[in-house]
């Protein structure tokens, strides 16, 4: 035990199971005290109001020599937000780090994607991640320190079929991140993102009706949840404050830790009398369709076997 995380209090969100039960074990072992937030709804956002996920939870904690308490609020409800910090706050006097790693499902190929689809969706990945980071912003300020850790995904990054309201909810959360961490920097506040590669409830949701399909899924078995753990504890402590550590986007692939570039110009054409739609079509498009990004999928991007 290296005690990274000694003396501080952390809330992780969506921790009653998969990857955020494995982030809360490891910085509970890593001598944070912690919450554990889980309202005990099924993968696509249905039912929940149970605490039982978050108490099992805590249970491990406490049975390894650890101090976390459970809190069953969503995400996508402000004032449950605020409870969630206050938990925090209450039971062991302060709040030092948020994962907001709260999420579900409800894919749709576009054209059959509801309004609900998008809305759900939407509130617990962005909305969630804004609702609890908001709550925890005035804490953090007012003590001059603090992190945030969010979960973002090669969905949005790259692009995935029938994933439009998780994508955009994704990418959402890379602009909320970089605000953050631009406007709180002031008070020694940091905040990155995560993209794991991890099999979890989520992605055993997700069809597998071709070889390569399958396959692709048999390799994500090999990649445990308790991979991803490590780099979102991290990030939450000392030692990710003296790197200067934030605004960055990390991935997280078994044993392979990425870093994803931020969105950037990489061509640009210039017309000093000002651009018609003819030179358009005949100079600025040929000139930048080199450095265009191309369609591929997450999975046919990252087809090497997890390491």
């Amino acid at each position: 035990m290296t005690n990274m995380l000694k003396d501080k209090v952390v809330l992780v969100t969506g921790a009653g199971g998969g990857i955020g039960r494995e982030m809360a074990l490891l910085a509970a072992k890593e001598g944070a005290k912690v919450v554990v937030n889980d309202l005990g709804g099924a993968v696509d956002g249905e039912g929940g109001g149970s605490t039982t996920p978050a108490q099992k939870v805590c249970d491990e904690i406490a049975a390894a020599g650890g101090k976390a308490v459970p809190n069953g609020d969503s995400v996508t409800d402000p004032a449950g937000a605020e409870r969630m910090v206050k938990a925090a706050v209450e039971n062991f006097g302060k709040i030092d780090g948020v994962i907001n790693n709260a999420g579900i499902l409800r894919d749709r190929i576009f054209h059959r994607m509801s309004h609900m689809d998008w809305k759900m969706v939407i509130d617990v990945h962005l909305n969630g991640a804004f609702n609890v980071s908001r709550a925890a912003a005035n804490y953090f300020k007012e003590q001059k320190s603090g992190a945030f850790v969010h979960f973002t995904s090669t969905s949005g990054l790259v692009g995935n079929f029938g994933q439009a309201n998780y994508s955009a909810a994704k990418m959402g959360i890379i602009g909320l991140s970089r605000s953050i961490a631009l406007d709180m920097a002031a008070f020694n506040v940091r905040s990155n993102c995560i993209s794991p590669f991890a099999w979890t409830r989520m992605i055993g949701t997700i069809p597998a009706d071709t070889d390569a399909q399958k396959a692709r899924l048999e390799r994500s078995k090999k990649m445990t949840p308790a991979k991803i753990a490590p780099m979102a504890v991290f990030l939450l402590s000392d030692a990710a404050q003296a790197a200067g550590v934030s605004s960055q986007i990390f991935g997280v692939r078994m044993n392979e830790i990425m870093l994803f570039n931020a969105n950037r110009p990489v061509r640009s054409v210039h017309m000093s009398d000002g651009w018609t739609l003819e030179a358009i079509d005949e100079i600025a498009v040929p000139a930048m369709k080199p450095y265009f990004t191309d369609l591929k999928r997450s999975p046919e991007y990252f087809t090497w076997d997890p390491i």
